[in-house]
Protein backbone atom coordinates (compact mmCIF):
# COMPACT_ATOMS: atom_id res chain seq x y z
CA UNK A 1 0.00 0.00 0.00
CA UNK A 2 1.52 3.43 -0.91
CA UNK A 3 1.50 5.98 2.15
CA UNK A 4 -0.03 9.05 1.76
CA UNK A 5 2.83 11.80 2.19
CA UNK A 6 1.72 14.13 5.49
CA UNK A 7 1.16 17.89 4.93
CA UNK A 8 4.74 18.37 6.28
CA UNK A 9 6.55 15.66 3.98
CA UNK A 10 4.69 17.73 0.91
CA UNK A 11 6.02 20.98 2.31
CA UNK A 12 9.38 19.55 2.63
CA UNK A 13 9.52 17.60 -0.35
CA UNK A 14 8.36 18.29 -4.58
CA UNK A 15 5.08 19.95 -3.43
CA UNK A 16 6.57 22.39 -1.62
CA UNK A 17 9.71 23.04 -4.10
CA UNK A 18 7.06 23.62 -6.78
CA UNK A 19 5.24 26.41 -4.59
CA UNK A 20 8.90 28.18 -4.62
CA UNK A 21 9.25 27.63 -7.88
CA UNK A 22 5.94 29.21 -8.85
CA UNK A 23 6.63 32.42 -6.42
CA UNK A 24 8.65 34.99 -7.70
CA UNK A 25 9.61 38.19 -5.70
CA UNK A 26 9.09 40.88 -8.44
CA UNK A 27 9.01 44.47 -7.20
CA UNK A 28 5.46 44.95 -7.87
CA UNK A 29 4.71 42.34 -5.36
CA UNK A 30 6.96 43.53 -2.91
CA UNK A 31 5.28 47.12 -3.67
CA UNK A 32 2.13 45.69 -2.65
CA UNK A 33 3.30 43.41 0.54
CA UNK A 34 5.23 47.15 1.80
CA UNK A 35 1.62 48.56 1.51
CA UNK A 36 -0.09 45.90 3.07
CA UNK A 37 2.49 45.65 6.26
CA UNK A 38 2.36 49.45 6.62
CA UNK A 39 -1.05 49.00 7.29
CA UNK A 40 -0.67 46.10 9.45
CA UNK A 41 1.81 47.91 11.48
CA UNK A 42 0.11 51.37 12.15
CA UNK A 43 -1.29 51.07 14.74
CA UNK A 44 1.77 49.35 17.20
CA UNK A 45 3.48 52.34 19.30
CA UNK A 46 6.43 51.67 19.86
CA UNK A 47 7.20 49.30 17.03
CA UNK A 48 7.81 46.06 17.27
CA UNK A 49 11.54 45.50 18.03
CA UNK A 50 11.66 42.02 16.47
CA UNK A 51 9.32 40.00 14.38
CA UNK A 52 9.12 36.18 13.54
CA UNK A 53 7.43 35.05 10.16
CA UNK A 54 6.37 31.20 10.38
CA UNK A 55 6.09 30.34 6.64
CA UNK A 56 8.44 32.77 5.00
CA UNK A 57 8.47 30.77 1.78
CA UNK A 58 10.88 33.02 -0.48
CA UNK A 59 10.95 35.71 1.84
CA UNK A 60 8.48 38.24 -0.06
CA UNK A 61 7.10 39.63 3.22
CA UNK A 62 10.38 39.86 4.50
CA UNK A 63 11.39 41.75 2.22
CA UNK A 64 8.76 44.15 1.94
CA UNK A 65 9.28 44.47 5.92
CA UNK A 66 12.90 45.81 5.76
CA UNK A 67 11.43 48.56 4.24
CA UNK A 68 8.93 49.80 6.79
CA UNK A 69 10.02 48.72 10.21
CA UNK A 70 13.94 49.00 11.56
CA UNK A 71 13.28 45.48 13.53
CA UNK A 72 15.19 42.74 13.98
CA UNK A 73 13.49 39.72 11.46
CA UNK A 74 13.06 36.07 12.36
CA UNK A 75 12.04 33.19 9.97
CA UNK A 76 10.81 29.90 10.77
CA UNK A 77 10.33 27.46 6.94
CA UNK A 78 10.45 24.24 6.69
CA UNK A 79 11.14 23.81 2.58
CA UNK A 80 15.32 23.87 2.18
CA UNK A 81 14.85 24.87 -1.54
CA UNK A 82 12.76 28.54 -0.10
CA UNK A 83 15.57 28.74 3.18
CA UNK A 84 18.55 28.87 0.50
CA UNK A 85 16.88 31.37 -1.68
CA UNK A 86 16.01 33.54 0.92
CA UNK A 87 19.84 33.42 2.33
CA UNK A 88 21.43 33.94 -1.19
CA UNK A 89 19.44 36.39 -1.93
CA UNK A 90 20.31 38.09 1.47
CA UNK A 91 17.02 38.75 3.06
CA UNK A 92 18.14 36.93 6.13
CA UNK A 93 21.37 36.00 7.78
CA UNK A 94 21.55 31.66 8.01
CA UNK A 95 21.42 32.55 11.76
CA UNK A 96 17.93 34.44 11.73
CA UNK A 97 16.26 31.67 9.73
CA UNK A 98 15.56 27.89 11.11
CA UNK A 99 14.28 24.88 9.61
CA UNK A 100 10.91 24.68 11.47
CA UNK A 101 7.60 23.45 11.43
CA UNK A 102 4.93 25.97 13.29
CA UNK A 103 3.70 23.44 15.58
CA UNK A 104 7.61 23.10 16.73
CA UNK A 105 9.00 26.65 16.90
CA UNK A 106 12.57 26.33 18.65
CA UNK A 107 12.44 29.49 19.71
CA UNK A 108 11.87 30.80 23.63
CA UNK A 109 8.91 31.77 25.35
CA UNK A 110 7.64 34.97 24.95
CA UNK A 111 11.18 35.43 22.90
CA UNK A 112 10.17 38.24 19.70
CA UNK A 113 7.72 40.94 20.19
CA UNK A 114 5.64 39.56 17.28
CA UNK A 115 4.63 36.88 15.68
CA UNK A 116 2.85 36.54 12.00
CA UNK A 117 1.60 33.88 9.72
CA UNK A 118 0.43 35.34 6.00
CA UNK A 119 -1.53 32.74 3.77
CA UNK A 120 0.07 29.86 6.01
CA UNK A 121 -2.48 28.89 8.43
CA UNK A 122 -5.02 28.08 5.44
CA UNK A 123 -2.28 25.12 4.76
CA UNK A 124 -2.34 23.48 8.47
CA UNK A 125 -5.16 20.90 9.28
CA UNK A 126 -6.40 20.41 12.63
CA UNK A 127 -4.50 19.18 14.86
CA UNK A 128 -1.29 20.74 13.38
CA UNK A 129 -3.15 23.81 12.99
CA UNK A 130 -4.35 24.61 17.16
CA UNK A 131 -0.72 23.67 17.74
CA UNK A 132 1.13 25.70 15.37
CA UNK A 133 -1.14 28.66 17.19
CA UNK A 134 -0.36 27.44 20.52
CA UNK A 135 3.25 27.60 19.64
CA UNK A 136 2.68 31.11 17.97
CA UNK A 137 1.40 32.33 21.16
CA UNK A 138 4.21 30.79 22.97
CA UNK A 139 6.70 32.56 21.37
CA UNK A 140 5.13 36.16 20.83
CA UNK A 141 5.77 38.97 23.65
CA UNK A 142 3.32 41.14 22.50
CA UNK A 143 1.77 40.93 19.12
CA UNK A 144 0.02 38.24 17.10
CA UNK A 145 -0.95 39.36 13.33
CA UNK A 146 -2.79 36.79 11.32
CA UNK A 147 -3.14 37.57 7.47
CA UNK A 148 -5.28 34.47 5.75
CA UNK A 149 -8.08 33.65 3.62
CA UNK A 150 -11.69 33.74 6.07
CA UNK A 151 -14.44 31.65 5.82
CA UNK A 152 -17.11 31.92 8.56
CA UNK A 153 -17.83 28.25 8.68
CA UNK A 154 -14.83 25.78 8.52
CA UNK A 155 -14.45 25.21 4.63
CA UNK A 156 -11.77 22.69 2.78
CA UNK A 157 -11.03 23.80 -0.47
CA UNK A 158 -9.71 21.82 -3.32
CA UNK A 159 -5.79 23.02 -3.69
CA UNK A 160 -3.49 21.96 -6.64
CA UNK A 161 -4.79 18.59 -6.85
CA UNK A 162 -5.40 17.58 -3.13
CA UNK A 163 -8.53 17.53 -0.90
CA UNK A 164 -6.60 18.67 2.28
CA UNK A 165 -4.30 21.09 1.67
CA UNK A 166 -5.81 24.39 1.35
CA UNK A 167 -8.83 25.33 4.45
CA UNK A 168 -10.72 28.37 5.42
CA UNK A 169 -12.02 29.67 8.30
CA UNK A 170 -12.14 32.75 10.63
CA UNK A 171 -8.42 32.51 12.12
CA UNK A 172 -8.37 36.06 14.37
CA UNK A 173 -12.05 34.46 16.35
CA UNK A 174 -9.80 31.24 16.62
CA UNK A 175 -7.01 32.66 18.16
CA UNK A 176 -9.45 34.84 20.33
CA UNK A 177 -11.64 31.53 21.18
CA UNK A 178 -8.28 29.52 22.12
CA UNK A 179 -6.32 32.54 24.25
CA UNK A 180 -8.61 34.44 26.49
CA UNK A 181 -5.16 37.39 27.24
CA UNK A 182 -5.73 38.39 23.30
CA UNK A 183 -7.70 41.39 22.42
CA UNK A 184 -7.85 42.69 19.14
CA UNK A 185 -5.75 45.92 18.46
CA UNK A 186 -6.69 46.20 14.70
CA UNK A 187 -8.17 44.23 11.63
CA UNK A 188 -9.46 44.97 7.83
CA UNK A 189 -9.77 43.25 4.42
CA UNK A 190 -7.03 43.67 1.87
CA UNK A 191 -9.46 43.32 -1.72
CA UNK A 192 -7.06 42.35 -4.21
CA UNK A 193 -9.19 44.78 -7.18
CA UNK A 194 -7.90 47.78 -4.70
CA UNK A 195 -5.11 46.71 -3.27
CA UNK A 196 -3.26 43.60 -5.30
CA UNK A 197 -3.06 41.87 -2.34
CA UNK A 198 -4.76 38.16 -2.08
CA UNK A 199 -8.41 38.91 -0.87
CA UNK A 200 -6.90 38.73 2.85
CA UNK A 201 -8.24 38.98 5.89
CA UNK A 202 -6.39 40.04 8.45
CA UNK A 203 -5.73 40.92 12.23
CA UNK A 204 -3.38 42.11 14.65
CA UNK A 205 -3.98 40.85 18.23
CA UNK A 206 -2.27 41.57 21.34
CA UNK A 207 -1.46 40.05 24.91
CA UNK A 208 -3.54 41.78 27.63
Amino acid sequence: MTQVPSQIDRWRGAFGDDYVDRNKPTAELVDIMERVFRRVLEKPVPQPASILEVGCNIGINLRALKRVAKTELFAAEPNAKARMRVIDDKVLDADHLCDAWGSALPHSNASVDLVFTAGVLIHIPEPDLMATMREIHRVSRRYIACLEYFSRDPVTVRYRGHEDMLFKRDFGGLYLDMFPNLKVVDDGFFWRRSTGADDLTWCLLEKK
